[in-house]
């Protein structure tokens, strides 16, 4: 079985690269997605495309869900055998722990597709953020997108590119746009990779809520606004899945971008999932009520 990791930080476009992959495969392929909070969101917009997907929320695969992501993959292999795995990792957690469980379940081969964002990876870098977590997301690669270029000036993408490269000099770098990347994976060297021991996931708080009425969208909206300006707490990350007076829409709030997006079907439940630290959580529930 051919398997992928799709790893990069909190909003890089991991969901969106996957989903821009299957659209021009024809392969049979599921897609794994740990996502961080009780309440997954990415499983339920890759079904919406129609993409297999199977979800293993509230944890994280490196540590506290290692054993669960064992037996699912082996029960992939038994009942759906796809032509190819693809596993997307929480945003938050190291690559280096999904790759010792398909070692030690002699799965090959592996390709780690790494995606940085061209308008943050210097200054995330630069402000030492995440230390050595940051640099496992790098060098566990071994092709790496440098997407949202469309939005980076050149003397930035040029810089992140360097820096990508001097962290891992193995990779195969391209820069991408809505983290597309056409037609097949590029040949990768051949070469051991190292698979570090380290920290296995950033620390940050990570609460969920549940939607059940149709919101305000001007509102909901304001609230993102909020979240944005630190009302809240310091929220690196916030996804929504919501019906509004205007229609179901998908809101995305990643380090001070935020991304809405109407969506062609109401969701099944509507969620909010909120990461970060010294969250505001009573604060929170009661806008949200």
């Amino acid at each position: 079985m051919k398997t992928t990791i799709v790893c990069g930080l909190l909003g890089a476009g991991k969901t969106t690269f996957i989903k821009n992959f299957l659209r021009e495969s024809t392969e049979n392929a599921v897609v794994l997605v740990n996502d961080f909070g009780q309440a997954g969101i990415d499983g339920e917009i890759f079904s919406a495309d129609g993409i297999e997907s199977i979800e293993l929320p509230s944890g994280c695969v490196c540590c506290t869900l290692k054993f669960d992501l064992i037996t699912t993959i082996e029960k992939i292999l038994a009942t759906l055998a796809p032509a190819h795995l693809l596993i997307e990792p929480s945003g938050i957690a190291s690559p280096s722990g999904v790759l010792e469980v398909l070692e030690l379940l002699k799965i090959t081969p592996v390709t780690v597709i790494g995606i940085v964002d061209a308008t943050e990876f210097i200054d995330l870098h630069e402000a030492e953020m995440f230390g050595r977590f940051f640099e496992d997301q790098v060098s566990s690669s071994d092709i790496i997108l440098i997407n949202k270029t469309d939005l980076a000036d050149e003397e930035k993408i040029t810089r992140t590119v360097m820096l990508v490269e001097q962290i891992n000099p193995r990779a195969i770098t391209v820069r991408t746009v809505n983290a597309s990347l056409h037609g097949p994976f590029p040949d990768i060297p051949t070469g051991q990779r190292q698979i570090k021991k380290l920290t296995p996931h950033l620390r940050f708080e990570t609460v969920s809520f549940s939607l059940e009425s149709t919101v305000a969208l001007s509102s909901y909206k304001k609230f993102f606004e909020d979240m944005k300006k630190g009302v809240y707490g310091d929220i690196v990350r916030a996804k929504s899945l919501v019906a509004t007076d205007q229609g179901p829409f998908r809101f995305d709030l990643s380090f001070g971008t935020i991304d809405m997006v109407p969506l062609d079907s109401s969701p099944d439940d509507g969620r909010l999932v909120i990461i970060g630290k010294h969250l505001k959580k009573n604060s929170i529930q009661k806008e949200l009520s």
